[in-house]
């Protein structure tokens, strides 16, 4: 094909022009376009807008800064501000959280203290360890030493052993373990076993026996005893009809007024030991050793433990050599102490001593012991100054 010639000098080739057209056609979709006339004239405004503010226009009190008001839409009311807007939402209500559960916190407290105080003290947690604990196995011997010390505690209503040693000691009657009889010096098995069987219904019946706690006459305890024994069966008579007298009931039953106090509970906690052995000729003898721990109150929400520990050795005699009664209990000898109470058992009874700072009869006196310690022996009768409850 020809060239076109113009004016200005040689002119364009069709082939020239044919692929210029086609690069046209191919580079259109990539190449720049101008800006139009609206979005030159928002640029340009933007740009001076800018610079004033630079140059310290647009500044408010305390030198912050105002939006401008002809800010087009999104240039600071669009996302970024809607989503700083949002975080300060979510901030506020996480305070408003955090106030509410803070007040409700101190109102727990004012109600209850206790709840934050034993956590801070470790009580809560030694709490915890000794209710989770395992109850512990017979004793089958007398200990060497006094129960491990816990984390000192007052019982209350419902849980009147806490705090306590006895929290893992069995409970009542099945507490008292008869072991396996066996021939003691001429006393055959059977014979054994019915004295070892009747120690334990004497000691239920003076420790545990509901009646009997309740300052009633303990009949069935009673009624084990041989009534053939010298002074035994009249000196416990005079006692029972005369509580006033020097040897009263409590140094053999475990008495309370039920006019002052009643049980917690109904739960007593026993331990210790029994075992048959043999006496002088034709005597079988029972040794017994146990401890008693009786939760009381006084009617309102104080708990005191009466802690008892009543050592006892029973005596079966044969009677075609002593004076006696076949298949009767005779008291070859009984030692008792008490804890927590009252020294003076007035009316026949014991008479707890609650941690209210009211005087309440002679106090304790004497050396400070642990009521829970079963290593040594009773010596004599009457109440000790416990080292704890």
């Amino acid at each position: 094909m020809g060239q076109q010639q113009g004016n200005d000098g040689p002119g364009i080739s069709d082939e020239e022009w044919a692929r210029f057209a086609e690069q046209a056609a191919g580079e259109s979709a990539d190449a720049p376009k101008e800006p139009s006339a609206r979005a030159r004239m928002v640029t340009e405004r933007l740009r001076r807008e800018e610079a004033e503010r630079a140059a310290g226009q647009g500044r408010g009190r305390f030198g912050r800064r105002r939006p401008a008001r002809n800010d087009p839409p999104g240039w600071r009311t669009g996302p970024a501000w809607q989503e700083r807007e949002g975080r300060g939402k979510g901030r506020r209500r996480l305070k408003a959280t955090a106030a509410i559960v803070f007040i409700a916190g101190l109102a727990l407290v004012a109600v209850r203290p206790e709840l934050v105080i034993d956590k801070l003290t470790g009580k809560a947690e030694a709490r915890e360890r000794a209710a989770t604990a395992a109850p512990l196995p017979a004793e089958s011997v007398r200990p060497t030493a006094a129960p491990e010390a816990v984390y000192p505690d007052r019982p209350t209503l419902e849980e009147p052993f806490r705090g306590s040693p006895a929290l893992q000691w069995a409970e009542g009657a099945a507490a008292i373990e008869v072991p396996e009889a066996t021939a003691v010096a001429g006393w055959p098995q059977e014979q054994v076993a019915d004295a070892l069987a009747k120690a334990k219904a004497f000691l239920v019946a003076a420790n545990l026996d509901p009646a009997t706690l309740r300052g009633e006459r303990p009949e069935a305890a009673l009624a084990l005893l041989d009534p053939r024994q010298p002074e035994v069966p009249q000196r416990l008579e005079r006692a029972l009809a005369q509580p006033g007298a020097e040897d009263g009931p409590v140094t053999l039953f475990t008495r309370f007024d039920p006019a002052e106090v009643r049980p917690v509970g109904g739960v007593v906690k026993v331990r210790g030991s029994m075992r048959a052995e043999a006496g002088d000729p034709g005597e079988l003898r029972v040794v017994t050793d146990y401890t008693f721990v009786h939760p009381m109150t006084k009617g309102d929400r104080s708990v005191q433990r009466t802690i008892v520990r009543r050592q006892i050795t029973f005596s079966v005699l044969d009677p075609s050599r002593w004076r006696a009664t076949a298949g009767k209990l005779q008291l070859h000898r009984y030692d008792s102490e008490w804890s927590n109470v009252q020294c003076e058992a007035t009316r026949g009874f014991l008479h707890p001593d609650f941690a209210d700072g009211t005087p309440r009869g002679t106090q304790p006196s004497g050396a400070v012991t642990d009521p829970y310690d079963r290593s040594g022996d009773v010596h004599s009768a009457g109440c000790r100054v416990a080292s704890r409850s």
